[in-house]
């Protein structure tokens, strides 16, 4: 009765998680009209790292003696991968529309599945295939928006290719999409590493270690850590207490107690959280193509994670 009620709770727990995933996107924008996207990258990290740092060393502190030299290495490639991917990501928020942005992130599975041939010797297979060039159309659709339109006859017209790639925000879209091919780094180098430690010491190993990775790279370029407004740190913590460890968190805590495939594909729901929360919030209202090219990415997402459901863990956010 007890496993029966808790399934029961992970159910309807699921919005609170999406919400709480969706969030991201409209806290980071909320964040940059007072600080700059590394510094939020850093600060997003660096807290929810310490957070979890306490909570280690209270639970879990024993794991540390099973990080050897060759695990630590794979621990600082995954923090690599990630601190890119919140950089790029964060980033492309300063330039793109919402919708883009979040849209392209969600793409980590596809590239997942298209870099696993080489790097994890899986095979892809047909269905997954017809998946994967569904969502790359959709991208392609999603990257031009910006710089197209309806003209008079009800037709879609786009700017030329110069001005395609000279737009401010072909350089946000592309950047979300660096976003994705990161966040597919981490997850597959994290494959090696997350059967071997509990979910609480993983992230809190990735999220420390990217931390700091950005914490180099903001203090090399001399981008000031501290002086910004309280609303600022705010947005901050609040992006490093709300998505980060509440979010993900209410996820891993449900793979415990329903099928992976079910959890991931409800991951699925946050961009279309996102995009509700940025018109409420911004009244940023998707364009027509953004629409197009995001329900062609989400739908070319769920032909591939139900292709081969092994694909499923990896539907996961960072």
């Amino acid at each position: 009765m007890k496993l029966k009620n808790t399934k029961i709770l992970s159910f309807l727990i699921f919005p609170i998680g999406i919400l709480a995933i969706s969030s991201s996107s409209i806290l980071t924008r909320l964040g940059q009209a007072g600080a700059p996207s590394l510094v939020i990258a850093t600060y997003r990290l660096i807290i929810a790292g310490s957070i979890l740092f306490v909570y280690v060393i209270i639970k879990t502190r024993q794991e540390f003696k099973k990080v050897d030299r060759q695990t630590l290495r794979l621990f600082l490639f995954a923090a690599l991968f990630l601190a890119a991917h919140f950089a790029s990501w964060i980033t492309s928020l300063e330039l793109t529309s919402i919708a883009s942005s979040v849209v392209l992130v969600t793409t980590t599975p596809v590239w997942v599945a298209i870099f696993s041939p080489f790097f994890l010797k899986e095979k892809i297979s047909l269905k997954m295939w017809l998946g994967i060039i569904l969502a790359l159309l959709g991208s392609i659709l999603v990257a031009g928006s910006q710089t197209c339109q309806i003209n008079g006859d009800n037709l879609l017209s786009c700017s030329e290719l110069s001005e395609l790639f000279a737009a401010k925000s072909f350089l946000g879209n592309l950047l979300a999409l660096i976003g994705a091919w990161m966040a597919a780094g981490y997850m597959m180098v994290g494959r090696k590493l997350r059967n071997n430690f509990s979910i609480t010491f993983y992230a809190f190993m990735v999220y420390a270690l990217a931390g700091l990775i950005l914490l180099a790279v903001v203090i090399a370029s001399q981008i000031p850590l501290f002086g910004y407004s309280n609303e600022s740190y705010l947005w901050m913590i609040l992006l490093a207490l709300i998505p980060q460890l509440f979010g993900h968190s209410t996820f891993n805590w449900a793979l415990g107690f329903l099928p992976a495939s079910l959890v991931s594909l409800a991951l699925m729901a946050e961009p279309i959280g996102t995009i509700i929360l940025a018109f409420i919030i911004f009244r940023e209202m998707p364009l027509p193509p953004e629409l197009a090219g995001g329900a062609m990415i989400l739908t070319g997402i769920l032909v591939v994670s139900l292709a081969n459901r092994r694909f499923a863990k990896k539907l996961e956010k960072v």
